[in-house]
């Protein structure tokens, strides 16, 4: 069914479909991501925003000149998404919310009728647990994360992964895709808080 949707997309030139998986640090999106791409009909790419920043120079970046990088690097993402997206690919995106610029930035790139925004939850008990046993986040990171990513308070379907296995998740994300409702989240999104666009 997921592959009728992709053909009405390329006869009526739109383009490809976003699954926009949206959570903390260790909150479980890139594991969903992974099974995803198992479970979806056709050809999707997985694109992380931690690849975007692992493409990076280890030359260390002076304190002062971080932010902007850290920015830029963001901004870039955003607009690789929109391009694969604009040349008819399928596409899940797996990315943290916790600036306020990054979702009006996504809400002015992206067409918000081909985005199906995923809220990925985890308690914090549990993201703590995962944070010292990956080892590679700072202490703390998901909880500080935990109130502003989730803040805009809307989507069109969420999972949790305290207890539900990513690949139970991916299962219910592919399940919903052909009954999406419309308007979808971000369609919502952009007329509240992009009115003039």
């Amino acid at each position: 069914m997921v592959g009728v949707k992709q053909g009405a997309h390329a006869a009526s030139g739109r383009g490809g479909l976003i699954v926009f998986l949206n959570g903390t640090s260790s909150s479980g999106k890139s594991s969903i991501a992974r099974e995803l791409l198992g479970v979806l009909d056709g050809p999707y790419f997985h694109l992380p925003v931690d690849a975007f920043h692992a493409m990076r120079s280890r030359r260390e970046v002076p304190p002062e000149e971080l932010p902007g990088v850290l920015r830029r690097t963001w901004a870039g993402f955003h607009r690789a998404v929109a391009g694969m997206a604009a040349a008819g690919n399928n596409v899940v995106v797996d990315h943290v919310l916790s600036e306020e610029w990054r979702l009006l930035d996504c809400l002015d790139l992206f067409d918000a009728r081909d985005v199906v925004l995923v809220g990925v939850r985890c308690s914090p008990e549990e993201l703590q647990r995962r944070e010292r046993e990956r080892g590679d986040r700072p202490a703390g990171l998901a909880a500080r994360q935990l109130q502003r990513v989730h803040a805009h308070g809307l989507y069109d379907i969420e999972c949790d992964t305290t207890t539900v296995s990513p690949l139970d998740c991916a299962r219910r994300i592919s399940a919903f895709l052909p009954r999406r409702p419309q308007p979808t989240a971000f369609q919502q999104l952009r007329t509240r808080l992009l009115p003039d666009r």
